[in-house]
């Protein structure tokens, strides 16, 4: 699919920008040092990448709200591309933009509707849950949707638009990723799509919840293997959000925090072990409390780092215990100077924001 390339004066004026504070030197140095932070034993240092030099930018940031840019490419790609000049501004975090359209993404394709945010609010849509079971069951005889619904269509064609244009500036192709969008994971998919009737049935009818986890999962794989059809897997590290990690995918277990170890056991590891081994390995992201499955999440054999948005709702010391004792990295870490009773702090395991 050709792509035209008649980009705003503004677009084409980011990405010259871009293009020139690009430093192949520092991007290789940076590089090496996320390298070295998964290669490496742990050592006695928090690891806080930095670039060695940044170069300010010559582009003044238009303001651009998130609910315009859902419905056009090239607002997409202005804030995300302001996103990036703001990243090389800062100098710690990796370069990278993604399709930005929200938690939704995926629910969307089964035919949840998708919610946008009020306008005021300038953050990112989502879907409303069905509620409704048969709905669910008529979801599940209909087999794995039409990846082009919902966001599908958008999501897949930024990726396409994205990689066109990156051609035609060649420091910007090698050094900034298009990074997989938000497809979540198997259960906050399930969550997300039917809402709190699945904890019910989790009781009544758990191989129901099992065979709507399978098509989720056979739905995930088959948007993600078009995904990578248009933006190929890097051969080393990926980059999510502000961080490079090994493997291809990050995973999202916010709704685990609602689930006892039993139920985590049974209706998300499988299916997050499964896509892991299947991505060659990735990281994972909870929001909440998640110390009550660490150990068992740990255990996953290519979950290499994981990523907790709210520490202070967790016991800490096992959270640090679980990565030591199996060897994963925390990522994006906040507030590290607030948790420095514990002795993990100087293992060298902690990725710090």
């Amino acid at each position: 699919m050709g792509v035209d390339m008649n980009l705003s004066l503004y677009t084409r004026a980011l990405l010259d920008d871009i293009e020139r504070r690009i430093d192949p030197d520092v991007e290789e140095a940076y590089y090496s040092g996320w390298k070295s932070f998964w290669n490496s034993d742990p050592g006695t240092e928090i690891f806080a990448p930095h670039r060695k030099s940044v170069i300010a930018p010559g582009v003044d940031i238009k303001d651009i709200r998130i609910n315009d840019a859902l419905g056009d490419f090239e607002l997409m790609l202005d804030y995300e591309l302001a996103s990036l000049s703001k990243k090389l501004s800062k100098g710690t975090d990796a370069l990278g933009i993604r399709a930005n359209y929200g938690t939704g993404i995926m629910t969307s394709l089964f035919g949840a509707p998708i919610f946008e945010m009020p306008e005021e609010m300038n953050t990112l849509p989502t879907t409303r849950s069905l509620n409704d079971s048969d709905k669910i069951r008529e979801i599940l005889d209909r087999g794995i949707p039409d990846l082009y619904g919902g966001f599908g269509e958008k999501v897949l064609s930024f990726g396409e638009k994205c990689s066109e244009i990156f051609e035609k500036y060649p420091k910007i192709k090698k050094y900034v990723k298009i990074y997989h969008p938000d497809t979540q994971g198997p259960r906050d998919i399930a969550e997300l799509l039917w809402g709190s009737e699945m904890f019910y049935e989790m009781y009544d009818d758990p191989d129901f919840v099992h065979n709507v986890l399978r098509l989720i999962t056979n739905t995930y794989k088959a948007f993600m293997d078009k995904w990578y059809s248009i933006v190929p897997k890097e051969k080393e590290l990926s980059v999510h959000w502000a961080v490079m990690h090994p493997g291809n995918i990050m995973l999202r277990l916010d709704s685990a925090m609602n689930l006892s170890l039993d139920f985590y056991n049974e209706f998300s590891k499988p299916y997050d072990s499964e896509l892991l081994d299947y991505y060659d390995g990735g990281c994972m992201h909870f929001c909440g409390r998640g110390d009550h499955y660490i150990d068992s999440m740990c255990s996953i054999n290519k979950m290499y780092g994981f990523n907790m948005s709210q520490p202070h709702l967790n016991d800490l010391s096992k959270i640090y215990g679980a990565a030591m004792k199996w060897q994963k990295r925390l990522l994006l870490l906040r507030d590290v100077d607030k948790h420095t009773d514990f002795d993990f702090l100087r293992k060298g395991i902690i990725h710090r924001q």
